[in-house]
């Protein structure tokens, strides 16, 4: 009877694959801790970057915001709380970059070489690496909250708005690290990922609300830049964390994180796809 309901080849195959799943995803997730471990001078870029910001320019804005309260915010606050959502976006999306980088080094001479012609399905792989990306980039968002914590930034972690605050987090990494998979489709060498990175990171930054609110921008006169702050995702991800950091969910920027990441990821599975993607362009 019980052979009937379960044929014995089909429970075993099964398994055996999620098994294989699980040790890939093991397997690549614990290769970039062991890498970022050894690292230093990665996790002290990842820190100075935001943390200069924080210190030489939150110094000479600090009262910039006296004169106006800025969404989701009910009250005053200081240039340092407001831009620290955007300087944890910093982390986030130069994480998510510089994992870009090392699928194109792994992808031409290293383990993703080797992956890519494994026998799992090429969605699980890539989703492995995303996920690999997503861990060191909460492992540096903490270090950061840390060492800001230490120079005076107090943020509202401490809460019911933690879990929506750690769930922003996790969204915006997803989001910025399928972009970074995505332009590593397009990345031949290395030699081109310079120029590639600063004509995608520094405008996704300084186009966005991570330094200053859109009705700055408005205000100004700065209509065309106004516009293409609404439009870059990178805005979506600081305003989600920024309101999930006062406990209040921003509709309009999860759907626009989701939606970037979900496109995102599936033009980067294409990418791969040795069919349409980038193996058979370079043949």
């Amino acid at each position: 009877m019980k052979n009937q309901l379960m044929p014995s080849s089909t429970i075993p195959v099964a398994l055996k694959g999620w098994q294989h799943g699980l040790l890939a995803l093991q397997a690549i997730v614990g290769r970039e801790l062991f890498k970022f471990s050894r690292q230093y001078g990665r996790l002290l870029s990842a820190l100075v970057r935001p943390l200069l910001w924080l210190v030489v320019f939150a110094a000479g804005f600090r009262n910039v915001f006296g004169v106006s309260v800025v969404d989701p915010y009910d009250t005053y606050i200081t240039y340092d709380e407001y831009i620290a959502p955007g300087l944890i976006g910093m982390v986030l999306l130069f994480n998510g970059m510089q994992s870009s980088l090392a699928m194109v080094y792994d992808r031409e001479m290293g383990l993703m070489r080797l992956l890519l012609t494994a026998p799992l399905p090429r969605w699980w792989i890539l989703a492995c690496k995303l996920i690999a990306t997503t861990v060191l980039s909460l492992i540096q968002v903490l270090m950061f909250l840390a060492v800001a914590a230490l120079l005076g930034t107090q943020l509202p972690l401490l809460g019911p708005q933690l879990a929506h605050f750690l769930l922003a987090l996790i969204c915006g990494a997803l989001m910025l690290g399928s972009i970074g998979l995505l332009l590593s489709v397009h990345i031949r060498q290395l030699e081109n990922f310079a120029g590639t990175m600063n004509f995608v990171i520094f405008p996704m930054f300084f186009i966005s609300t991570a330094l200053y609110p859109l009705w700055k921008l408005r205000e100004s006169g700065a209509l065309w830049l106004y516009q293409l702050a609404q439009l870059n995702p990178f805005t979506s991800v600081v305003e989600l964390m920024r309101f999930a950091l006062q406990g209040q969910l921003n509709a309009q920027a999860a759907v626009v994180v989701a939606l970037t990441a979900a496109l995102s990821f599936a033009l980067a599975l294409r990418g791969y796809d040795p069919q349409r993607g980038w193996v058979r362009q370079r043949g």
